[in-house]
């Protein structure tokens, strides 16, 4: 195995690509070291391309269209670490659709460690309900009024 130096910058192309290429539907495992890490929300920890094979597969079993918003993304970096902040909107598979700003869900953070030009971990941070269903538990989400958004 080789280790190849990186820049900064190569460390964030790396991390906007994978925006990229999920809003456009393409392939995102190439972009994975074979033994790395996804976290995601209700689904757990994605350990190896099978695994995060699978998570990207359930995902995508409900959501219909997805687009990040990362020409505004707040972008942090330390030495491996790139942590991007952005909003999104989308549709589910229900029909049902989300957009920051006017409903609780689509403000997101992921955090990043990239070495050797590919994505070792990466851990989601967000709110999976992206329709609101959830207001069992959450009564607040029936009548919110979209100007907390």
């Amino acid at each position: 195995m080789q280790i190849q130096p990186m820049t900064d910058e190569q460390r964030k192309a790396i991390a906007l690509e994978y925006f990229k290429r999920v809003d456009r539907g393409e392939d995102i495992l190439d972009l994975f070291d074979e033994h790395a890490e996804v976290y995601f929300p209700k689904w757990g920890i994605a350990r190896g391309k099978g695994q995060i094979a699978n998570l990207f597969g359930d995902l995508m079993g409900i959501i219909a269209e997805i687009a990040h918003d990362i020409t505004y993304a707040n972008v942090v970096q330390q030495g491996d670490t790139v942590v991007v902040e952005a909003a999104s909107r989308g549709k589910l598979k229900s029909g049902q659709s989300w957009r920051a700003g006017t409903s609780h869900a689509g403000r997101w953070c992921d955090v990043f460690e990239i070495r050797d030009f590919k994505i070792q971990r990466c851990f989601v941070y967000l709110d999976p309900d992206y329709a609101g269903d959830d207001t069992e538990r959450y009564p607040w989400l029936r009548n919110a009024p979209t100007d907390r958004y």
